[in-house]
């Protein structure tokens, strides 16, 4: 595509936007796929569930180290190319996740392979370019394009559990691989960095003409903004470090929960039909929670929905140490709502939290510097459950933490304080 100012009857953005759904769908759901590989894997192997489990969370600590590269591949090659990368690593790993006889294999392939591609492919990836293409509807856009891992999650997920269950899980990975590499790869061709590389703007808004009236100013904080954020200007501020903490608690609750409620629910009574389902409703509650909380975002500020989501969390922890008391539906159900409808709120706004404070040249390699707290979050959350339950013989402490996790990244969100700098379009009457 040359740049001729080819017009589409629509903003070329939301192509950017489709792109994304179904890259979401199928990249992220593939790592998440490893909660059903991990029942086959444990009973064919015999290994502990600890160094298996461990797979997963040394795939985190291989997202953390591509992390940064991402973000300065992203500021210097663009989209695709960062796209290009995940589809690779992430297709090679399905794909010769099968041949595995031993734990390091496992590693490699399901850990570092599909975890790095997966931070190619996934929330990281996308925050470092989609942002660009939208201002006043930043958390609306961003929310539509990462509800395409809950789509994902309800029509995947339900597929590779039963390819698991007629063929086997190593079927169901080469599946898997070959779903990644012939779907992904051309699309992610159509991805532009931003809209000015097309001669558009910024949420499809005409070019201003010279001479109009100026554009009200979303800039609350005008030293801030004027700045010239590299990554080491930005280490060296208190919201920096505010953001990396909340951002650790943040994916330390997600993936806690998400890596153990399954085997949580088989140990507590429940049927694994029920435990399958309870793992999917959630990405499908996130579906519209992602949609509508980002948008909410747009109105009220990121910090608000960061703290909603986490609250949502809080609950899902809650419900889950009240069910083993008493293993009742309608705590499910609890847990299932807060952690899909409002916990998954989250994603929606990650990216618009940095871009709003370290808008510039730099975001990417800030934004996948942030990251590295994030997926080291990732990392501990499920490693230190599993190791909490190891030592006690059940997950009431774990999820006890956790709770108290969830609040800290609600609070460290606040004291970053976006609202200072940017203000969301909701807000701008007010100033």
């Amino acid at each position: 595509m040359k740049h001729t100012n080819m017009r589409l009857p629509f903003f070329y953005g939301w192509v950017v936007v489709a792109v994304t759904f179904v890259t979401m769908a199928i990249g992220v759901n593939a790592r998440t796929a490893f909660s059903l590989f991990f029942p086959p894997i444990i009973s064919e192997f015999g290994w502990e569930r600890g160094v298996t489990a461990g797979a997963f969370s040394f795939g985190f600590v291989a997202s953390g180290v591509v992390s940064p590269l991402i973000g300065r591949l992203m500021d210097r090659a663009g989209p695709r190319a960062v796209m290009e990368v995940g589809v690779v690593l992430m297709g090679g790993g399905l794909l010769l996740a099968p041949l595995t006889s031993a734990p390091w294999h496992l590693y490699v392939t399901i850990g570092v392979m599909v975890g790095a591609g997966s931070v190619c492919l996934g929330y990281s990836g996308q925050s470092l370019f989609l942002p660009n293409w939208f201002i006043r509807k930043r958390g609306f856009a961003i929310g539509i394009a990462f509800a395409g891992v809950g789509i994902g999650s309800v029509t995947l997920l339900p597929w590779v559990q039963h390819m698991i269950e007629q063929t086997g899980w190593r079927t169901a990975c080469t599946a898997m691989g070959l779903l990644v590499l012939i779907v992904l790869a051309p699309i992610n061709l159509l991805l532009r960095k931003r809209p000015e590389d097309m001669g558009l703007q910024p949420d499809g808004d005409a070019a201003p003409v010279p001479g109009a009236a100026k554009a009200v100013s979303n800039i609350v904080d005008p030293v801030w903004a004027g700045t010239e954020w590299t990554l080491k200007r930005a280490v060296a501020t208190a919201r920096f470090w505010w953001i990396a903490l909340g951002y650790f608690c943040g994916l330390y609750i997600w993936y806690a929960v998400q890596v153990h409620q399954t085997k949580f629910l088989l140990d507590i009574g429940f049927s694994p039909g029920v435990a399958v389902w309870a793992l999917g409703i959630v990405s499908l509650l996130g579906i519209p929670g992602q949609i509508l909380l980002g948008h909410v975002s747009d109105r009220i500020g990121r910090e608000w929905v960061w703290a909603i989501s986490c609250a949502g969390f809080a609950i899902c922890f809650a419900a889950l140490m009240a069910l083993k008391f008493s293993p009742s539906l309608w705590l499910i159900y609890l847990m299932v709502f807060t952690q899909g409808a409002l916990g998954y709120g989250l994603t929606s706004i990650m990216g618009a939290v940095v871009f709003e404070i370290f808008q510039g040249r730099h975001q990417g390699s800030i934004f996948g510097t942030i990251m590295l707290a994030a997926l080291a979050g990732g990392a501990a959350g499920p490693w230190v459950t599993g190791f909490l339950y190891d030592r006690t013989g059940d997950y009431t402490l774990a999820f006890g933490i956790a709770m108290i996790v969830s609040v800290l990244s609600a609070l460290s969100i606040w004291q970053a304080a976006p609202r200072k700098v940017r203000v969301v379009a909701g807000r701008l009457h007010e100033r």
